[in-house]
């Protein structure tokens, strides 16, 4: 209540705000911080995520392995990360609050579901007093709730049981923090009502507990904020997360080449999303088999290519160990194949659902024999739209695969997406030999002279017969050869195809301070952490300067240029120095590595600190 007794609230203004909903993994924490971050889309804010889950299915409930997170990071400003510590900490748990506490800030919002603090919870989470007495949050303001007596409360009046009833308190919890950052309510009563669409009766269940979330943030007065939507450049924007991104830039890949796409793929985490994604758009002509093993999969979407079509394989880690041969035979072959690589930890099962930089140098020389192929990494969850075009585009182009690298934090990701106009998407020709090349005969490798790809002939078209397959063979005519000769140039031709197509994409661009003396160099997923790092320096009044590769085979043909005009060279990977080496193998240039291997993206403080050392 206002201080005149009305009901106009008075609200804190702040430019950001992170918060981090945690749980069990099955209390919906992945659910709720995708309903918030869609709504907090919905009133304009600009936003970055970090999804958090643990790899078993379910993890015993009220253990810390099963604790599940969701973090976001939203604003009125321009933002590059989901946020170094959250100000907020919803803790549906004492094992999450256990597992997240540490993170959150001094003196920063704890919000808990007071109903689970009983004895065998505390227990389980490892707790030998109970921390809502015992004065060890002292330090944070704290907010006890009730929220399963308050959502069994909530749906009395609905046909749900005592399970299908505690299930909605993490609508109760999303209700209360909306309130508090005055989020609008009708983007989720709508989602609700279409997601329980066969069963209305849980569907209005869940929206009387998210209404009654909401009215107990007022009612109970808790402290309420105000973020104002973002200014961001003209246009029509959707949330957007990596895996779904990359999923409409290999659509539109399809549509600019006039290409049906294909995709081949086989289960695994963090790319299942994509065959999920690209399953639903059968209207573009978009086939997709779920494989029974990784080969199968890889194979498939070969023998798409070689009839014509746009092959797509996805994977993680593992699955290129097993793609690899294959691979190999698309590179032999020269057909056009896009290999999608969401990196994750390793080796063999590793980490399936947390994150790392991993497969750079497995995607650089993960096969045998002298296997050169282009490199494209996505930095951003909208950049992975941006890169599936690119990669298709080099796969046609240059007729080879090309690996796209991402990882699990911008699969799971999430942030705006300014959605752009078919007239910016890049041109994507394909042309489809047609005719005899040498006198009456078909010569399957006989060159173009530019790009050194060779004809694209389907299958079936009159006097186009050919022969090729994964034996090496004399380039023009295809046939087998064993000659030490041919097999010297073909190797040496294969690698001027790839070094070719650094005339074709786009140089390194960097940012630098008048004078600044340190490059801090990246690519993939550390983009948001070093550039907002960069931006902490320089409020510090240091001079830094920035660049990042979008390109790793070939590197841009400027590379060595840029990385000499600076004294220093910084690499942050989360790896043990993987762009480092290729740097120093490539140009003979030293550079500091920044590594990290927990899982977890690079907090820009962490880099901040790391780089103070050296401005």
């Amino acid at each position: 209540m206002a201080p005149d007794g009305s009901s106009k609230i008075e609200r804190t203004e702040v430019d950001r705000v992170v918060i981090r909903f945690a749980g069990d993994s099955g209390d919906g924490m992945q659910l709720t911080g995708e309903r918030f971050t869609s709504a907090s889309a919905f009133f304009g804010n600009d936003l970055s995520t970090l999804p958090d889950f643990p790899a078993e299915i379910r993890a015993p409930a009220g253990t810390l392995p099963g604790v599940s997170a969701f973090q976001i990071h939203f604003s009125d400003h321009d933002i590059l990360t989901p946020g170094d510590q959250p100000g907020v900490l919803v803790a549906m748990n004492p094992a999450a609050l256990k597992a997240n506490l540490k993170d959150l800030i001094s003196g920063g919002l704890l919000i808990l579901n007071s109903d689970a603090f009983e004895r065998k919870n505390l227990d389980k989470a490892g707790y030998a007093t109970d921390p809502l007495e015992d004065g060890s949050l002292d330090s944070y303001q704290v907010y006890k709730i009730p929220m399963t007596k308050m959502t069994i409360e909530a749906v009395k009046d609905f046909d749900v049981n005592k399970k299908e009833a505690e299930r909605s308190k993490n609508m109760f919890a999303l209700g209360v923090i909306c309130w508090m950052y005055s989020r609008p309510l009708e983007s989720t009563i709508a989602w609700l009502e279409k997601k329980f669409a066969k069963k209305p009766n849980i569907a209005q269940a869940n929206i009387a507990c998210l209404k009654a979330g909401h009215a107990f943030g007022e009612t109970a007065e808790l402290v309420a904020f105000e973020v104002k939507p973002a200014v961001l450049a003209p246009g029509r924007y959707r949330r957007v997360t990596g895996n779904q991104a990359l999923a409409f830039g290999l659509i539109a890949a399809s549509v600019q080449s006039k290409l049906p796409l294909f995709l081949g793929s086989y289960p695994i985490t963090p790319a299942s999303d994509i065959l999920h994604e690209l399953s639903r758009h059968k209207n573009f002509g978009v086939r997709t088999v779920q494989a029974e093993d990784e080969i199968a999969a890889v194979t498939m979407a070969i023998g798409a290519s070689f009839g014509g079509h746009l092959g797509v394989t996805t994977t993680s880690g593992p699955g290129l160990d097993l793609k690899s041969e294959a691979i190999g035979l698309a590179l032999q072959l020269e057909l056009p194949l896009v290999v999608v690589n969401i990196q994750r930890g390793g080796p063999s099962t590793g980490l399936p659902t947390k994150t790392e930089q991993s497969d750079l140098m497995h995607a650089m020389y993960g096969r045998h024999g002298e296997s050169p192929l282009p490199i494209v990494a996505a930095y951003s969850p909208p950049s992975c739209f941006w890169a599936a075009i690119e990669a298709a585009r080099l796969a046609i182009k240059y007729m080879t695969p090309v690996i796209l690298l991402s990882d699990g934090y911008l699969a799971n990701g999430a942030e705006p997406w300014r959605i752009p106009s078919v007239e910016k998407l890049p041109d994507i020709s394909t042309r489809f030999a047609s005719q005899p090349n040498v006198g009456d005969d078909f010569w399957p490798y006989l060159r173009d002279d530019d790009t050194l790809a060779r004809p694209w002939a389907i299958p079936g078209t009159a006097g186009l017969q050919h022969r090729i397959g994964g034996l090496e063979h004399a380039d023009g005519t295809g046939n087998i050869s064993y000659d030490p000769d041919n097999h010297h140039y073909m190797t040496l031709l294969r690698q001027a195809k790839v070094k070719a197509i650094e005339e074709d994409i786009d140089p390194l661009e960097f940012d630098a301070d008048e004078g600044a003396k340190v490059l801090v160099l990246g690519w993939g997923s550390t983009y948001g952490a070093i550039g907002a790092a960069c931006r902490r320096l320089r409020l510090r009044g240091k001079k830094i300067a920035r660049a990042h590769l979008k390109h790793l085979n070939p590197f841009p043909k400027n590379t060595e240029q840029v990385l000499r005009r600076f004294d220093t060279i910084v690499i942050p990977e989360m790896n043990m120095g993987q762009l480092s080496k290729l740097i120093r193998s490539e140009f003979m240039i030293d550079s500091i590595s920044i590594n990290k291997m927990k899982g977890l993206p690079f907090r820009a403080g962490e880099l901040e600190e790391h780089l103070l050392e050296l401005v």
